[in-house]
Formats: C-alpha cells, sequence, structure tokens
C-alpha cells in the first residue's frame, strides 16, 4: 500500500509572534500550497531526496539558483528528525513498534522562507505518514508538540507550537498557549473556528526577499528570555489581540478585526527591526486602506479587501513590488 498525506500552508491573522511565549493566537490553512509525504513499505529503510536536496546539476548557475532558494539543508533533515521523534515518543511510552522498514519521499509547493510553515508541514506530513503506516494515532492535541520538538530539539529551529496545531486541525483555529496549560498537560488550548467568520481576505507574498523565521525569533528569544520588560508587555497585548479577534470574528466584526490586525503590525514593528522589504509590504495594503499584518516571519503578509475593485489595486500594486497576491482557500 502507497500512504500519501498533507499538510498545508497556514497564514496568522492575529497573536503573532506570541505563540512561542505562552501566548494567544489565530491562525488559517492556505489548502493553496501543500507539503506532501509519500511512504511505503520496502527492505530498507530510505529517505529519499527531492528537489530542495538533490546534489546534481545542470550548470553552476543552476546551484547558485537553489541554493538561494533552498539554503544549503533542504528537507531530507525534517524527515529525519521527524522519524526519529516518532519513534522516540512511542519508546518512551513502552509502545514497540512493528519491524517494518519503509521508502519516504516529500515534495512541497510552499513557497519557501516566506513564513507560511512550510517546515512544520513537511513534519506534519510525515507524522501523519507514519501514523499511517504502523496503523497506530496520537491524539490530536499531542501531534502539534511532537512535530515541534523534531524541529526544536532535534534540528535547532527556533519555533513556537501556532503552525503546527493549525496544520493538524486545519481550517481556522485559536489557540491559548499559557504556560500553566503548558507545564501541567504539554499543549494548549486549541479551539477550531466557523471558517465562514474570516472576512474576506487576501495572501501576499515575496519569494525575492525572503528571510527564515530564525532572523526574527532568535533575539527575541533572548529578550524574552531575560525579561526585557518591553518584550514582556508586548506579548501580553499581542494574545490580547487574539481574545478580541475571536470575539470580533463571531460578532462579524470585520472593522474591528482590521483594527486589530493593524495594531499587531504596529507591536511588531515597536519591539523588533524587521525587514524593510516585509514593512513595504505593509504599507503598499495601508496606501489602498486595506488592514494587514505579516502572516508569519519571513514575506508574507494577509490583508482584508471589502470590494473587487480594492481587491484588484492591490494585485497590481503587489506585482510592482515583486509579489505574488492569492485568495487563501481553507
Amino acid at each position: 500500500m502507497i500512504i500519501h498525506t498533507k499538510a498545508h500552508a497556514r497564514a496568522g491573522l492575529l497573536g503573532n509572534p506570541s505563540d512561542g511565549f505562552y501566548g494567544k493566537t489565530i491562525s488559517f490553512i492556505i489548502r493553496n500550497f501543500a507539503a506532501e509525504v509519500t511512504l511505503y513499505e520496502s527492505p530498507e529503510l530510505e529517505i529519499l531526496d527531492s528537489d530542495e536536496d538533490r546534489s546534481r546539476f545542470e550548470s553552476l548557475d543552476d546551484l547558485v539558483r537553489q541554493v538561494n532558494l533552498y539554503g544549503y539543508y533542504g528537507g531530507v533533515r525534517l524527515i529525519r528528525a521527524a522519524i526519529k521523534k516518532f519513534a522516540e515518543h512511542f519508546a518512551n511510552q513502552g509502545i514497540r513498534l512493528p519491524r517494518r522498514n519503509f521508502t519516504i519521499r516529500y515534495c512541497s509547493t510552499i513557497p519557501r522562507l516566506v513564513g507560511m510553515g512550510g517546515s512544520s508541514a513537511i513534519v506534519t506530513a510525515a507524522v501523519r505518514a507514519l501514523m499511517r503506516f504502523y496503523d497506530i494515532d496520537l491524539p490530536k492535541n499531542l501531534v502539534p508538540s511532537l512535530v515541534l520538538r523534531a524541529e526544536t530539539e532535534e534540528l535547532k529551529i527556533p519555533a513556537g507550537l501556532q503552525d503546527r496545531v493549525v496544520q493538524t486541525y486545519e481550517g481556522m483555529v485559536y489557540m491559548d498557549f499559557a504556560k500553566d496549560l503548558l507545564d501541567k498537560q504539554g499543549y494548549g488550548y486549541y479551539e477550531p473556528l466557523p471558517k465562514d467568520l474570516l472576512p474576506d481576505c487576501y495572501v501576499a507574498y515575496g519569494v525575492d526577499f525572503a528571510e527564515g523565521t530564525e532572523v526574527f525569533h532568535s533575539d527575541l528569544r533572548v529578550r524574552f528570555g531575560r525579561g526585557e520588560p518591553a518584550v514582556l508587555d508586548a506579548m501580553k497585548r499581542f494574545a490580547s489581540f487574539a481574545e478580541r479577534g475571536k470575539q470580533a470574528l463571531f460578532a462579524r466584526d470585520a472593522k474591528t478585526i482590521g483594527k486589530l490586525m493593524d495594531a499587531n503590525f504596529d507591536l511588531r514593528r515597536g519591539i523588533m527591526p524587521l525587514n524593510p522589504h516585509h514593512v513595504q509590504m505593509v504599507e503598499v495594503a495601508r496606501r489602498f486602506r486595506s488592514p494587514c499584518t505579516f502572516a508569519g516571519s519571513g514575506g508574507t503578509v494577509v490583508g482584508l479587501f471589502t470590494s473587487h475593485d480594492q481587491l484588484t489595486k492591490l494585485r497590481h500594486a503587489y506585482h510592482e513590488l515583486g509579489c505574488k497576491v492569492i485568495r487563501p482557500k481553507l
């Protein structure tokens, strides 16, 4: 039997980046893009390279292009980390997995390094495939924590739970990562929200000035760890945006959601130096009175629109900036 599993891109709507700092967030899935894993039984355990991991190039220019797109480390390391953490999890539970080997490979259409959760999608899809292969389930609320440990403990990637939660639950999710919850049960409070509550929105991303999430999160984590008052206060405010945003969603109050999105970005800009290209993406939206905020950390924004004419103007403006615009499918 050949197993195929997927995990989709995601966009943070409110609360970013407090998910890694005991905060609260709202995020939604972008089904336009996905990481897919294929797995089947084989005599030996083998991880096949994808295009991101290949070591044969047509030319010197092809090599340079590949490194610029994917860096020096592709997704095979993510697959290895997922398998290792999966095996360790069940070993620690005293559960012996069947002695069966498999071949596994991945492919992904999620734009790289633009803050859409591309790395976590590969790990999430891999964990789903392994559960099906071994015919064993993890409770849904534990899957994001396992995925996160594969990235943070094995690969030292600075990250929070948000991406992994929404990629596990799908749709749109409200998340509370209160420290007492995480310490007590190992996971937060995750509440799926009706998808039709999300106002009309678009996602814009710029591959040419993508930036890895570690650029933003590493310094922030150091400042949070040493108790910098401005950062601690900001995390509480980020969390409050998600709380108020949840109420506004149920009230179908798009105006308040838009104000919270703008406030979320302004607070982010107030505590950290941001990539000027990414800031420009938000300023483009504001020129057309479109509420807008970072969808993650890397070069993707999410904005609201109220008319087809406004969206058309936004598309043209982003095109001139070198960015692509999509209507996200939840």
